[in-house]
């Protein structure tokens, strides 16, 4: 398979994983994470999909299309384990939903950045809020796997809700 065709296939596998737990979390209280801005096309989407709801965005620094870019209250921008605590403090149990897409194009080390961020995103969400990740995050007790959706290849992207 090509490149392009994988990037296809990844770039539709999350969009119908974040179109499910948008779904899942419908009549729930609860702001959103969306961890790595990138170029803004998951933001975009879930502005989109999830309107009226706060969506606290993180990332190290802002690289995205000018339409894309958060307003800067709910921007935490830097090292992610520098930002983390704040974002504890300041919306501790409150998310719904987050998003990680934090990987740095290394599979290890990306694997490794989200076992390390898993238990402040657990300390972030409510019990009952939903977690799509690029990354695996078994072995956290707080986090229960969920079906993905149909056509979505397991092991291509992952769902948890927050138990």
């Amino acid at each position: 398979m090509s490149r392009l065709d994988s990037m296809i296939r990844r770039l539709e596998a999350q969009r119908a994983t974040l179109n499910a737990a948008a779904e899942r979390i419908r009549g729930r209280a609860g702001v959103v994470l969306e961890f790595g801005l990138g170029n803004g096309r998951t933001y975009d989407h879930l502005r989109e999909i999830l309107s009226g709801r706060d969506i606290y965005v993180f990332d190290r620094q802002v690289a995205a299309h000018p339409d894309c870019v958060p307003p800067d209250d709910r921007l935490y921008l830097g090292d992610l384990f520098e930002t983390l605590p704040q974002a504890v403090a300041d919306l501790g149990g409150r998310g719904a939903l987050a998003h990680l897409d934090i990987g740095t194009g290394d599979k290890l080390e990306s694997v490794a950045l989200s076992q390390r961020a898993a238990p402040m995103v657990a300390e972030l969400l409510a019990i009952g809020g939903v977690v799509v990740s690029d990354q695996p995050l078994d072995g956290f007790t707080a986090f229960a796997p969920l079906p993905l959706p149909e056509g979505v290849k397991a092991g291509r992207i992952f769902l948890y809700e927050r138990v």
